[in-house]
């Protein structure tokens, strides 16, 4: 929102913004400032480029060591966040497998539980199962 004052022109709005945005620079962008940065030999002229692009003397410090390291030739975006480990996979799957092992053990268990109750209630009443001829466990 803009308020317009008495013959002063446009005066911007000084609301701040509900949530500041990292900002983001193109390796592009990056090559042009750290030439730019290297041109310039007179006291305060970095400073003064620095202040026009609205960046930090740790901006040119960290591009300059990406560079020295390869990290801006030919390199786009990079992903940023941990880096996978494969090794890291392999544990979550064991994991994952022993969890299942563990709940199927206590569904046999369960399922063996009622059989057996089952087994002895037939007996109670005298009605024979077909499997306990069959070798089914008495």
């Amino acid at each position: 929102m803009e308020l317009e004052a008495k013959g002063l022109g446009v005066i911007p709005d000084s609301q701040v913004p509900a949530k500041a945005t990292r900002r983001r620079f193109t390796v592009e962008y990056k090559l042009k400032v750290l030439r730019e940065a290297e041109r310039l030999k007179r006291p305060g002229e970095i400073g003064a480029l620095l202040r026009r692009e609205g960046l930090y003397s740790s901006h040119l410090a960290a591009w300059r060591r990406e560079r020295e390291h390869g990290a801006l030739e030919g390199l786009g975006a990079r992903k940023r966040g941990r880096k996978r480990r494969p090794e890291r996979a392999l544990e979550k799957r064991a994991a994952e497998l022993e969890r299942e092992n563990k709940r199927l053990r206590k569904r046999l268990e369960q399922a063996e539980t009622i059989i057996e109750v089952q087994k002895k209630v037939s007996r109670l009443l005298g009605t024979p199962l077909e499997s306990e001829g069959d070798g089914g466990k008495s």
